[in-house]
């Protein structure tokens, strides 16, 4: 057998077993890897307290970390505080959003041609009777509380990553003999972050942008809830192109039914989608640049395999996922050539 072919086999059976593991332990991996991406943020921001004129670089660096991770914890803190809020006001005008859904189904079955308009009383027989709401229920507090659980774990690792993080340089300097290797994986862990960190940061800064533009519109159109789609519309820009339309559907959606009126439907999906074009293909480029040098294909791949892998948590991280991917296999001969067609055009010196 070919010892090319054989390697490749090899490294199929690696891949596919990596996957399977990676499937089967998402309990452990998301939290972990969450907590990562959570002290990167957290590190960045440090970061920018320091650079504060005057200010920054009299504070003690413990202390920059410590007002790093309030500022999150306040941030985190909004967020649920804004989604009880909406949930509240939702409850409030569901009459309101049901008689105007109840028109637009009865305005579409007369235009069809049906024989008798629909109520709410056949359409809870045809349709919510084919649902088991106790099982619904139940699903849905299982949810809740395993996000809670999940996030009560994510800040613990997070916390000890944090404490670690001043030791890792000596553990690194003892982890082989030989000097080379030593200063190989430094080399490895510096290129990464310095690529997720500017990464993370750039996307940040352009999924806040686009947030604010995004509520501007809404808030102009009157549409409900507007600070809550807001914030939905922020987390999903950080998901490569799915999180654009999604960002688009889900609001226009709930337009459709607080509004009942299709010319204002479809000018808000019009002003929602010119920002989400815009910066997408122009500010988005020109402000993140090569910064993780990926291929398009190959972050759209990447989308589609860890979201398989880990579902919507898979989604949110195969971008940083696969950037680190690459740049541990830049450096070896062997994976090499997996970096360079991961790449956005075959040269990985590109910065």
């Amino acid at each position: 057998m070919n010892e090319r072919f054989q390697s490749l086999v090899y490294g199929v059976v690696f891949a596919m077993a990596v996957g399977w593991v990676l499937h089967v332990g998402k309990k452990i991996f998301e939290p972990v890897v969450l907590s990562i991406l959570v002290v990167y943020v957290i590190v960045g921001l440090t970061r920018l307290l320091y650079r504060i004129p005057v200010v920054g670089p009299r504070i003690p660096m413990q202390v920059n970390y410590a007002l790093s991770i309030v500022v999150i914890a306040l941030a985190l803190m909004a967020m649920a505080s804004l989604i009880m809020t909406n949930l509240t006001r939702v409850a409030t005008l569901a009459p309101q959003y049901q008689a105007t859904l109840l028109n637009m189904i009865q305005k579409g079955a007369a235009r069809f041609g049906f024989e008798s308009e629909p109520t709410w009383a056949t359409l809870r027989r045809d349709l919510l009777g084919q649902v088991n709401m106790q099982r619904l229920i139940g699903s849905t507090v299982m949810s809740v509380t395993s996000i809670a659980a999940s996030l009560i774990v994510v800040f613990l690792y997070v916390a000890f990553l944090l404490v670690e993080k001043g030791n890792l340089p000596n553990k690194l300097a003892h982890l082989s003999d030989q000097p080379h290797n030593v200063a190989q994986l430094e080399k490895i862990i510096v290129h990464i972050n310095q690529r997720v960190g500017t990464y993370l940061a750039l996307k940040t800064l352009l999924s806040l942008l686009i947030g604010l533009v995004s509520w501007a519109i809404m808030a102009f159109f009157g549409l409900e809830l507007a600070a809550f789609w807001a914030v939905l519309i922020t987390l999903l820009n950080y998901v490569p192109y799915i999180g654009s339309f999604l960002s688009v559907f889900l609001p226009v959606a709930f337009a459709v039914v607080q509004y009942g009126d299709t010319d204002t439907v479809l000018m808000l999906a019009l002003a929602l989608a010119v920002p989400q074009f815009f910066i997408g293909n122009f500010l988005d480029p020109y402000l993140m640049g090569n910064s993780l040098n990926l291929s398009p294909f190959a972050i759209l791949i990447s989308l589609t395999v860890w979201s398989a892998l880990w579902g919507i948590p898979g989604a949110f991280l195969a971008v940083p996922i696969t950037a680190c991917l690459a740049m541990v296999f830049s450096e070896f001969p062997g994976t090499r050539p997996i970096a360079v067609l991961l790449s956005r055009s075959g040269d990985l010196d590109e910065s």
